[in-house]
Order: C-alpha cells, then structure tokens, then sequence
C-alpha cells in the first residue's frame, strides 16, 4: 500500500513538473490603464486583467479630485468586467484615474495612474522627431525598460522600393518611443540594407528572459546603433547601379531595446551564395531564380517558443522558389544557431516546401506538443527545423491561423492561393495539412492569377466559427467555416479588430473601422481616423502602425501616423462591454501575432483559442513571467 501510494505522488509530481516547464515565460506587464472621453460626456475608463489572475477578481476605480486626494468611483466592487464610465462631465478639466484590485477584502496597492488631459479628442498622442524626408510606417511594441507599459519601436521610411523596382533607397531608421512621447534612440541600418516593404523584418521581443524586450534585424556594412557603434565596414558601398544589393556580407543583429545598442551580430542565414560575397548574375539566378534579387530577397521573420518554454528568433529568406528559416537563441548575450530548414538542400523531402511561401507567416503550436511551428504560408515547419507537411498549393498573399472552426478539434488554416487556379481560397487543418475545402480562382484549364488578398473572422452570429472572403480573381462571396457560401456580399478583405462589445470582430481597413451587418449584407461605420487627421500605410495594402491589444481591457487599440508624420495617435475604444477577459498580449498566440504583424504584407492578429459567437470563457494560458 505505501509503494503504491509513493507510486502516485511520484506521478503528480512528474505531471506537476511538466505541467511547470510547459509554462512559457512571457511580459509582467502592469494595469495598462486608459481613459477615454466617450461621445456621450463619459469618461471610459478600462484596464488589464493578466493571464495569470482569476476571473472573478474584483477592482476599485478611483478618479483623483483637484485637492489631490482620490475618490472612489464605484460602489460595489466591479467583477464582471474590467472597464467603468465615470460620469464626470467636464472636458475642461484634467482628470487622473487608477485602479485597485481587490482580495479577501483587502485593496492592492494602486496601479500605475493615467492622466486624461482636457480636450476631446479620443486618442493619446504621441509627439514624434520624424527625421527630414521620412514618414512613419510600421510598428512594433514591447517592454524595453521592464516596468510593465509597452513602448513603441517604429520604422521610419524614406525612399523606398519593392524587390522589382530598381532605384536607390534611403537607409531604414527605426526609433524607439515611450508612450509619454520620450524618444529612447535612433538606430540607422545605412545604404547597405535597402528599403521596402520586403527587406527589413524586425522582431521585437524578451529574447532572453530578463524582463526587457530586445529587437533583432538584419543589418550590413555601416549600420548605425543608438550609440554610433558601426557594425561592419562603414567605408563598403555594395549597392550597383540600379540600387540593388546583391553583394557584401549580411549579418544579423541583436540590439538593446533600452538603449539601442548592438549587442551581438552574427552572419545571416542562408547568405545569397554559399561560396562569395560578390556572386554574378548566373549564380544567383541558379540559386534563387533570377539574378537581381527579387525572389533572393524576399525576407520574413518570427517569434516562437521552439521549446514551448523560451522564444526564439526565426529570420527567412525566400518564398517563391527556394525557401530557408533559421531559429536563433539569445542567451548570456550571444546569439546561438538553432537549425535550419533549406527547401533545396537536395532531399526529396525538402524539394516538396519549395515556392510554398506567403508575404507573411504566422506561428501555432498547431500539433498540440507545447511547442510552436512556423506557419510558412502553404507548407508548415515543425519546432525542430524538419518539415511537418506541405500542401503543394504555392504562394498567397494572406495567410490566417486559429481556431476558425469550433465544432473540429484543433487550429484551421485559412489561406489563398495568387498565382495558381485550384484553390485560390482554401481551409486547412493546422495539424496535417489536410485541405478541407477549397474555391477555384479560374476556371480549369483556364490561366489566371487567384486572389491578392483573404480574410477570415467571425462577423455573422448565425453560422459556427469564422467567415472567409476575398478580393479579386473569380471567388465571390462570404463562406461559413465549412465552405458553404453564406452571402453574395463582403465587406473590405484587410484586418480585423475587436472594438464593439461584442465578442464579434469588427473590420479594420485605412483608417476605418466597421461593423458587418450581417442582416442587411452592409457595413456600419463605427469610427474613422481620418477625422483625427491620420493616414494608413503602405498604399494599396492600407494598414496601420498597428494594431493590437497594448492597453485597457481586451479590446484592441489601432495606432495611426498623422498626415504631417510628426505624431502617432494610439485610439481605444469608448464603448462599454459586460465581456470579461484576460488581456490578448497573455495568449502567447495572440502576442507573437504582434511580433511579426510588421512582417511583409500586414496580417491581423488571432488567438490561440475560438473567439467568436458561442465562444467558451478562454483557457487559462500556461505562462510565467518574464525576471525583472
């Protein structure tokens, strides 16, 4: 009896070990609390509740009064939600806001507070040093000083050019910001890395568990950090006379987050030619398909927990012949090579991943394991560097990854296909690759190039899971999660967000953001940014600076460039919900979106779990935090 009862606590200690090295370490992030003023003279005011808290815990709201002294808002402890409208009606007036949280009775200390200055305007704005002949594109967050509020690592461009366009290009810039408009650096990549939407893909991330986001690019020969160290030899100009960079040694960098220094470089993986740094023409078409560089440089990168507990980088090279990620660690201040996966390493295996890649990737733990694999637009690489399958479908442009259908177990895939006729869109399992239900672009035996873009949220209550669509070639109409065509109408095919407060998503495209009416097959317009002076990115593609859940409660901020380019303005929504939920960023799905949303052509973010009409509450994420 006792060896049998030595047996069992040997057990439970065996799955409670696992079940603690399963746990990935993620931000400490703090309150994030934010007031906005609402359209009816309201105050809305929401905060975090962290991945690691219970769903019953229960908050104080406190609004400071002009003698300095703080005032309770509430008078029953809130617990069903975490957001309050304060009914505090002057606008004139400076307003400062906290929150406590509330157990056995007892307050915590007061959370970080956050001023609501006089005015209107539904947004909090940052003052941006745009540097002359630049405009502020892309963005990333992270917790670059460890104090628990995101800041903003933002791409500067100037001039730019697709891998197509020949011409010279202005040096990429990337500065860091905190959210009280303090720039943190400046880091200048130099002539050697040319501009476009393709060539710089930078991951920002804690790397190596300290508490401290890091961000690592690729870099050349006299790239810039915050400091003016140089990486490589500043006097080599590798650019030819039609601007492109075909030669000279590449490297990739890890940089301070804090500070903006250099804190390892090592050579990229895969370089243009095994051998030289100075390859010809011939031996670059050989390699890549053409000799100037527009297939060899097509770059994406990623975040992912490869051993389900600490991240690690991915940076890749190629998608629409040859295809090459490598997985990179930064630990103890170096940078250490993982594997890599190369689709013509000369395997038969291998040779089956080729020209399967997308202008994006997402990362899953599709196969259930813990561990996360790389999404590679029509293939799937596992945690270890092998291949998991590929579909063989080619190249897309949109790519989106959770869990679209409910009523089967496991992540969906939901995909298109632009230069092929058979499944133009098509809905796969995760897991194994199996293609579930697919729409022909043209017609067979037809040529024609599919669809340029795809989207798939949940926007119609009526049918279970997510609804896809997407624009251009011959597929028309919205499909249930099964395939079925539920409407002959579509709103815009861009980005989603969760804004209302409903558990549907709302559509995200330039500055806009609408609502489906699934009733009427129309859209409603919830909100414009444009009234507030602001543009989106990259022409046709028309995205953010960003969007993601980076304050308040779970609903999703957007972040937007003005039109002098001289500020960013972060929007929250106004709108109550009597919706509950952990904030996004705990969801390591979810917060690894946000780490490669940047990458290439703009995706929205998913979660790990259905998020949807019908939704079960979200399981509780298997995290610790981060060392500060």
């Amino acid at each position: 009896m006792k060896l049998f009862r030595y047996f069992v606590l040997l057990v439970l200690l065996t799955i409670k070990l696992k079940d603690v090295s399963s746990q990935r370490v993620m931000e400490n992030l703090d309150r994030g609390v934010i007031a906005v003023n609402g359209p009816d003279g309201k105050v809305f005011v929401s905060w975090r509740l962290l991945g690691t808290e219970p769903d019953d815990l229960a908050f104080n709201v406190y609004r400071i009064l002009a003698n300095g002294k703080p005032i309770k808002l509430n008078t029953q402890p809130i617990s069903k939600t975490t957001n309050f409208s304060d009914d505090a009606v002057d606008s004139t007036v400076q307003k400062t806001y906290f929150v406590k949280t509330i157990s056995k009775g007892k307050e915590s200390k007061a959370s970080k507070s956050f001023v609501l200055k006089p005015g209107t305007a539904p947004y909090l704005s940052i003052t941006l040093q745009t540097p002359p002949g630049y405009t502020p594109n892309d963005a990333s967050v992270g917790d670059l000083d460890g104090d628990g509020e995101y800041e903003i690592i933002l791409h500067q461009t100037g001039r730019g050019r697709d891998n197509s366009q020949a011409g010279i290009t202005d040096p990429p810039i990337f500065q860091a910001y905190k959210l009280d408009g303090t720039l943190l650096w400046t880091i200048n990549l130099g002539k050697n890395i040319r501009e476009g939407a393709h060539y710089t893909q930078f991951m920002v991330y804690d790397l190596d568990g300290d508490g401290k986001a890091e961000i690592a690019m690729k870099t050349g020969d006299g790239t810039i950090d915050a400091k003016g160290k140089i990486i490589g030899d500043s006097s080599k100009d590798w650019r030819n006379e039609k601007g492109y960079i075909l030669a000279g040694p590449e490297y990739l960098t890890v940089f301070n987050g804090l500070t903006g220094v250099a804190l390892a470089t090592t050579d990229y993986i895969p370089s243009r030619h095994p051998t030289t740094l100075t390859p010809t023409t011939d031996q670059l078409k050989e390699i890549w398909g053409d000799g100037y560089g527009n297939r060899m440089d097509r770059f994406l990168g990623a975040v992912a927990y490869l051993d389900g507990k600490t991240p690690s980088l991915v940076m890749s090279r190629g998608y629409y012949t040859r295809s090459v990620l490598a997985a990179w660690n930064f630990r103890n201040g170096k940078i250490e090579h993982l594997w890599t996966f190369d689709s013509d390493d000369g395997t038969t295996e291998n040779k089956a991943y080729r020209g399967q890649g997308n202008h994006n990737l997402s990362v899953a733990d599709v196969d259930d394991d813990g561990k996360d694999e790389i999404v590679f637009g029509a293939m799937t690489i596992d945690d270890n560097g092998k291949g998991l399958y590929s579909t063989g479908l080619g190249h897309g442009d949109a790519l989106h990854v959770s869990d679209l259908d409910p009523t089967r177990p496991g992540l969906e895939v939901f995909d298109i296909q632009e230069r092929f006729a058979d499944a133009g869109a098509n809905f796969r399992d995760a897991r194994t690759g199996e293609v579930l239900w697919k729409k022909a672009s043209v017609k067979a035996g037809e040529d024609g190039e599919g669809p340029g873009r795809g989207l798939a949220l949940d926007i119609d209550p009526r049918y279970p899971g997510f609804e896809c669509w997407v624009a251009g070639a011959n597929i028309t109409g919205m499909f249930d999660s099964k395939g079925n065509k539920i409407s002959e109408k579509t709103p815009s095919v861009n980005m989603g967000i969760f804004w209302d407060g409903d558990v549907l998503s709302e559509i995200l495209n330039s500055t806009y953001i609408d609502k489906w009416n699934y009733e009427n097959e129309q859209t409603i317009r919830l909100f414009n940014a444009a009234n507030y002076q602001c543009l989106s990115n990259n022409g046709t593609k028309a995205n953010p600076v960003l969007s993601a859940d980076i304050l308040g409660d779970w609903r999703e901020e957007v972040i937007y460039r003005t039109t002098d380019g001289k500020e960013l303005r972060i929007f929250s929504t106004s709108i109550p919900t009597d919706k509950k939920f952990y904030t996004l960023m705990h969801d390591p799905h979810y917060r690894l979106s946000i780490a490669w949303q940047n990458v290439a052509y703009n995706q929205p973010p998913h979660t790990s779990f259905y998020m949807g009409e019908g939704m079960k509450n979200p399981p509780k994420p298997k995290i610790v935090f981060s060392k500060k």
